[in-house]
């Protein structure tokens, strides 16, 4: 089961507009020494659309090379390409990451019969674990609770879920009908304690880029049953949180992070 901290790390450039290796690998070192529990490559806040397969391959290879077993990595290898997204997650498999991260299939909005082929034929591909991401606002279609607990059933190594489909009453759906080991991971900060409290198991985060010590913490006391001094620091990081989207993500993370000067 995946449970706690999980940064979906940005993909730093340089001024030419490659990929900046040596930051990312200081960025991954200041998450890990900050407590998070794993790092996701190229997932949104990765920028994973707009990256070339070269640029994605090689970013999962560092990654999973300069982790080096200090943390999970998770992989995010989803496309609205059945084939391309079956060629990524082999390859972050070969890589060595310790599962994959498979988003709806954006602008194709298949029907939900669609969704659970893409998804089960990914997952028939790889024998790693395959963690859903559920986000509607991005693909323009949502991942309903019947198809993914159909391929809970039907798929051995579905292990989970990113919910940010922002809909409470359907991650407290799959919550109350997932198997025993299926992880159910917030894709929002701010509602990552709200879903722990609903028996979730933690967050792929934006925020712990920036505050990796403050959401580690967050987390861990919420899922230990502290929620009142888990609440006091919710609060607290609410203006962050909030902060994170007054522009399309990445944009204001990776604008906090150049504060950093890393």
């Amino acid at each position: 089961m995946f449970r706690g901290v999980f940064t979906a790390i940005v993909t730093p450039f340089n001024e030419d507009e490659n990929v900046d290796e040596p930051t990312l690998k200081n960025l991954i070192d200041f998450n890990i020494a900050n407590g998070v529990n794993g790092i996701v490559p190229c997932g949104t806040t990765g920028e994973s659309p707009t990256l070339s397969h070269e640029e994605h391959d090689r970013v999962i290879e560092l990654t999973v090379e300069h982790v080096n077993g200090r943390a999970t990595v998770i992989g995010g290898t989803g496309s609205n390409s059945t084939r391309e997204a079956i060629r990524l997650s082999r390859h972050a498999e070969t890589a060595g990451v310790d599962a994959v991260l498979l988003v709806n299939p954006y602008y194709n909005k298949p029907t939900q019969e669609g969704l659970y082929r893409h998804f089960r034929a990914i997952a028939e591909s790889v024998n790693i674990p395959c963690i859903l991401y559920n986000i509607k606002g991005r693909t323009g279609v949502n991942l309903e609770t019947d198809t993914l607990l159909r391929l809970v059933n039907d798929c051995p190594n579905m292990a989970g879920v990113k919910e940010a489909s922002g809909d409470m009453r359907q991650i407290k759906q799959v919550i109350a009908g997932r198997t025993n080991g299926f992880s159910v991971l917030s894709g929002d900060d701010n509602i990552t304690l709200e879903l722990i409290k609903s028996g979730g198991d933690g967050v792929i985060s934006v925020a712990s880029n920036f505050i990796p010590a403050q959401m580690s913490r967050l987390v861990k006391l919420a899922l230990a049953g502290n929620f009142a001094e888990a609440e006091t620091l919710d609060k607290e990081l609410a203006p962050l949180f909030e902060a994170e989207f007054v522009e399309t993500n990445p944009i204001p993370i990776k604008y906090m992070l150049s504060l950093k000067d890393m």
